[in-house]
């Protein structure tokens, strides 16, 4: 059986096996990293703690990790004193609080198996792919102790076979707010190769979106380093900095605009945290409704109350970003056959675009 302990862990939630994992980063993820973080050490500096460097001050307290890790960790925005990052250089002071943190659930979590519904597209001995509802986390972790994506494949996977035999490995996430298909490695091998046509950009994924303002062009291709922004840990931003954050690269094609907001494709070329929505942010087309990035205010259009009640009206119909995994398409890692998935728009997704593409026909927006 997948079993942990959730409630014997509630504030120093995740403590990781091995040195080499404390400030370790799991590869990169499609549009995936949870909005939670995970508490790894927490300390209080006491009243008579002379000023030392942070690197010296957590190299002494956290056991078989050396400083040039505690520093990685650091410069990764993994080292918070008072809620804020730090700098290597930085002095501790009596009562500064320190946390280290990371981004990622450990890698040995062991889950709960919860009978919850899922929306299996196909599966296999060796894969599944799933088409994942919107508000479903992919996996355990702060405040998401269950429910999750990894909670509802392994109830699934255990049925008709040895207890603990088969474990999900999630070969990359969605955030929770985005819909659609996602590929779930059922071995080890599986996972193995299936990861490797991720890093190597074999994959082939698409994505739909609904974002803010219309375009001039037909289709285009961003490119810009993406990191975590300094101010707020978390979300994402473009940096024009060649050496800062990792190389991303969004192509899209524009499939309708549509008066104050579009319909556009997005196809991955790399898969970096939250590479659609920042990508779009940095070019001015916000994502409907995404909370995180400023698209949950109305960024086009007129200022009429009938305008206003039309996009608050969309905002209830369709609340999270407008963004849903389409198709997917890869090599499969046993057979070496290439398959291809394609979903349905769900129907939160479906209502909104409705509304806008019928929007110059019902509505009056230009008149009180």
């Amino acid at each position: 059986m997948f079993k942990i302990n959730f409630a014997a862990r509630k504030y120093e939630l995740f403590v990781l096996n091995t040195p080499s994992d404390l400030f370790h980063d799991e590869h990169d993820t499609d549009e995936s990293v949870s909005d939670d973080f995970y508490i790894l050490h927490r300390f209080v500096v006491d009243k008579g703690q002379d000023l030392l460097r942070i690197d010296k001050f957590l190299m002494d307290r956290i056991e078989n990790v050396t400083r040039v890790k505690i520093q990685e960790g650091i410069d990764s925005s993994k080292v918070l004193v008072n809620d804020k990052t730090t700098k290597s250089s930085y002095k501790v002071k009596p009562g500064d609080e320190i946390v280290v943190i990371a981004f990622e659930p450990p890698r040995d979590l062991e889950i709960i198996p919860e009978n919850i519904p899922l929306e299996i597209v196909y599966e296999d001995d060796h894969l599944a792919i799933i088409n994942k509802k919107p508000g479903m986390v992919a996996h355990p972790g702060y405040g998401n102790y269950s429910g999750t994506l990894v909670n509802a494949l392994a109830w699934h996977f255990q049925k008709g076979a040895p207890e603990g035999s088969i474990r999900p490995w999630l070969v990359h996430r969605i955030d929770k707010d985005t819909s659609g298909l996602m590929i779930v490695a059922k071995t080890e091998m599986a996972m193995n190769k299936l990861a490797i046509q991720f890093k190597e950009h074999t994959i082939s994924r698409i994505y739909n979106a609904i974002v803010w303002g219309t375009f001039k062009e037909e289709e285009g291709t961003i490119t810009g380093n993406i990191a975590r922004s300094e101010r707020d840990r978390k979300i994402f931003k473009v940096y024009d900095n060649p050496e800062t954050g990792k190389h991303a690269v969004t192509h899209f094609r524009v499939l309708q605009n549509l008066t104050y907001v579009s319909l556009i494709e997005c196809k991955l070329e790399t898969g970096r945290t939250h590479q659609i929505r920042v990508h779009l942010k940095h070019i001015g087309h916000t994502l409907f409704n995404d909370t995180h990035y400023g698209g949950n205010k109305i960024l086009k259009g007129v200022v009429f109350s009938k305008y206003k009640q039309f996009v608050e009206n969309c905002f209830n119909k369709l609340p999270r970003q407008a963004l849903h995994a389409k198709t997917l398409g890869f090599i499969h890692p046993a057979t070496n056959e290439a398959m291809f998935f394609e979903s349905e728009l769900p129907s939160d997704f479906k209502t909104v675009l409705e509304k806008w593409q019928k929007l110059n026909v019902t509505y009056d927006l230009t008149s009180e």
